[in-house]
Parts: structure tokens; C-alpha cells; sequence
């Protein structure tokens, strides 16, 4: 009897992996793009992370007058420095902010005589220089 005027319709072995490598083809020329868009997603993140600790320190700066030290760091925008009674922070809710979307924290950089600040992540490759995804994210 033929298997198609019984009611047994189906898929062929042939037929099943035909789609699977249409499936396969198209999967190769999407994945691509996918994870050029997450890598461009840190940096952007990273950069708006650099920004909002900017503007924390900014703040911290209005109460104190002053940017915090090199010793203390963007952690004094989450605990008070030591004998600091004007601090009303913290001034960033949650610590994790000091960590970049590659998991290293965000460096500080502060000339004290010139009251200069800048906030940097060294990108995926975590080394200065470099384009694309390993591009330095400075905010000063």
C-alpha cells in the first residue's frame, strides 16, 4: 500500500536533513552578526557606566570639595573614607557598578594638583590600546 493514500503522512529521512542544513546555513550567516551586536552592547554599557561614575564623583566632589584620593578610589563612592564627616554618600547605589562588563573593575585616575579626573576600562582585552571591542573607555 502506499504509505501516502493510507493517511500516513511524514517526513522523510532525505527531507528531515535537508531542512536541518537549511537550518544550519542559516544559523552560520546569523550567529555572526549576533555577537558582533553583544560586543558592541558592552562597550556601550561600559561607556554608560564610565559616565555614571563621573557624575558620582561629581557629587561626591560637591560635598567634600575634593575628588577622592588615589588610595581611596571609587570606593569612597560607596563607603565613607575614614574621618570624612561631610561624605553623605554613598553616592552609588551598588557596588557591582565599579566593575566593567568584562568583570574588572573601572580604574581611577586623579591628579590631585590639578583636580583632573578620569574613569577608564581597558575593554574586553583588559590592555591599553587596541579597536573594536578591546577600544579604551576613558570618562573624564
Amino acid at each position: 500500500m502506499n504509505r501516502r493514500s493510507s493517511g500516513q503522512l511524514g517526513l522523510t529521512l532525505f527531507e528531515l536533513l535537508i531542512v536541518l542544513a537549511i537550518l544550519a546555513f542559516i544559523a552560520a550567516l546569523v550567529a555572526p552578526r549576533v555577537v558582533g551586536y553583544l560586543g558592541r552592547a558592552k562597550g556601550d554599557i561600559a561607556r554608560t557606566q564610565a559616565s555614571n561614575l563621573a557624575a558620582s564623583l561629581e557629587l561626591f566632589f560637591l560635598d567634600l570639595e575634593r575628588y577622592p584620593t588615589a588610595e581611596e578610589g571609587l570606593a569612597a563612592l560607596v563607603s565613607a573614607p575614614p574621618d570624612q564627616a561631610r561624605w553623605r554618600g554613598p553616592y552609588l547605589k551598588d557596588p557591582a557598578g565599579l566593575i566593567d562588563p568584562w568583570g574588572r573593575p573601572y580604574l581611577y585616575e586623579v591628579d590631585e594638583a590639578t583636580s583632573a579626573f578620569a574613569v577608564v576600562s581597558y575593554g574586553r582585552d583588559g590592555a591599553e590600546g587596541g579597536d573594536g571591542e578591546d577600544d579604551d573607555i576613558r570618562k573624564n
